[in-house]
């Protein structure tokens, strides 16, 4: 039998991201330092090349390559595209961070990019066995991320917590694509689908395997009751890689529901239908009720996360292209207002200082009126104000599930939307009302950092004011 090389063109950002994380890693090595700066600067760069590539490959239809492990199109490279954002703006954060906690070091941009690559096998997957390798390359790169402070017992914790329970939702990941194997024959989605759909609800042995899939998708994401992970993780990890862990990853994860969801087991949309309803209400509810009782921001986020994955599963249950989108945009929209919540919060802290609790904001107004109006802005539309941003992605994904008659489930996404937003507006008030308990030091950002955060800051009013660009692309991603 002759063998046949598969098209590696469309695997190229693919290839050139892994050739750089290698060479970056192999540079670093030679680095003192005071150079340091070099293997930052090579980070970027992979990313912009990798970026330029996926533009100028743009899928204008689906490309399967690689055997069939391996699918490039519109939605996967849209993804692959804010990925790469997602993480540049995360490293440009990170960089007076790291210096200032003497963690500027190779490891963490090397980890970054590998993550990367994890991300874009996971939106490029078009086989249960390209998921799971994408998905563990992500998360093996998350586990060392989390305890780059090596001396600090609290990231240590997190990242045993963080390995030991990714460990057993990757066992149970696998055991469910076991039996999903079993049960077709193949890994390859588009034959899983096929035989799905010819079997459907009358092979049990498939719908146990979703049962086993669901779970460990439920904990990638984060969602309740899988969730325990999350807060501890956000709250011991350095405040950088709590940054990159909220972010980009998102992205991946919505790309791996719609993967395995949607394109393999769409014919059992009945079965992962009723489950993600329950995930998505019980999320949307503890997430908001536990952020309520934190005095920790970062744990007021991670269990804020955990209330917008409800929302970002209420748009993929509801099984309709305008809920896809919805949801699409929604996780769009939350990496967008992830990362510049944690970016200020990075932006605060100094050597020897974590703004890690609420009270830290206090009086930030007084320091600078400008971070203090981003915040304020970002903090608005996780809530939900409208006029923002966060206000339409909520909007879209409760009108999907509305026209699939889940009224109640929206009701309830309502409810709780109100409640959560005292914890938001509490943040504010701090900033704004309160007076600090010791004069803090001025606030001084390098100047690429700052239009960053402006822009970051800025892009939640625009969008929120003009949401129809962002899901006008969104839908055609999706279609193609």
């Amino acid at each position: 039998m002759n063998f046949v090389a598969p098209d590696f063109m469309p695997v190229l950002p693919e290839l050139l991201v892994l050739t750089m994380a290698c060479l970056v890693l192999v540079i670093d090595v030679f680095l003192e330092q005071r150079q340091r700066h070099i293997t930052y600067g090579l980070a970027q760069l992979t990313l912009v090349g990798a970026a330029l590539l996926t533009l100028v490959t743009y899928a204008q239809a689906p490309v399967t390559t690689m055997f069939g492990h391996y699918i490039k199109d519109a939605m996967g490279d849209l993804l692959k595209l804010f990925i790469y954002l997602a993480t540049a703006v995360v490293f440009l954060y990170s960089r007076d961070y790291l210096k200032q906690r003497d963690l500027f070091k190779g490891e963490y941009y090397v980890l970054g990019l590998f993550g990367v690559l994890g991300m874009m096998i996971m939106v490029s997957a078009h086989s249960l066995l390209s998921v799971y390798l994408g998905l563990e390359l992500l998360s093996l790169s998350l586990y060392a991320l989390v305890v780059t402070d090596r001396d600090s017992p609290v990231a240590s914790e997190a990242a045993m917590k963080y390995f030991v329970l990714g460990s057993l939702a990757s066992g149970m990941l696998l055991y469910g694509i076991s039996m999903i194997y079993g049960a077709t024959g193949s890994v390859d989605l588009q034959v899983v689908a096929d035989a799905v759909a010819v079997q459907g609800k009358d092979n049990l042995v498939l719908v146990f395997g979703l049962v086993f899939l669901v779970v460990g998708l439920s904990f990638k994401l984060g969602a309740v009751p899988f969730h325990m992970w999350l807060p501890d993780v956000y709250q011991g990890a350095p405040t950088s890689v709590t940054l990159y862990i909220g972010s980009a990853p998102k992205l991946a994860a919505f790309a791996l529901v719609m993967r395995i969801l949607v394109e393999g087991l769409g014919a059992l949309q009945d079965d992962w239908h009723q489950m993600l309803i329950i995930l998505s209400a019980l999320s949307i509810a503890l997430g908001n009720l536990a952020a309520l009782m934190q005095s920790n921001i970062k744990r007021m986020l991670a269990y804020s996360t955990i209330s917008h994955v409800g929302f970002l599963l209420l748009g993929i249950l509801s099984g309709t292209p305008e809920g896809y989108a919805a949801a699409m945009f929604y996780t769009i929209v939350y990496v967008l207002m992830a990362v510049g919540a944690f970016g200020v919060i990075i932006m605060l802290s100094r050597a020897g200082f974590e703004a890690e609790n609420i009270d830290d904001f206090k009086g930030l107004n007084d320091r600078s009126p400008w971070l203090a109006f981003l915040m304020m802005m970002i903090m608005m539309s996780m809530a939900g104000v409208p006029f923002l941003v966060g206000f339409y992605a909520k909007w879209v994904v409760l009108q999907a599930i509305i026209n699939v008659g889940l009224v109640w489930l929206a009701l309830l996404g309502v409810l709780f939307s109100v409640i959560g937003a005292f914890y938001y507006l509490r943040v504010i008030k701090c900033m704004y009302f309160d007076k600090p308990e010791q004069s803090g030091e001025p606030i001084t950002l390098s100047m690429d950092t700052e239009i960053a955060i402006s822009a970051n800051g800025l892009l939640v009013v625009v969008l929120g004011l003009y949401p129809t660009a962002l899901m006008d692309v969104v839908r055609s991603g999706l279609l193609n």
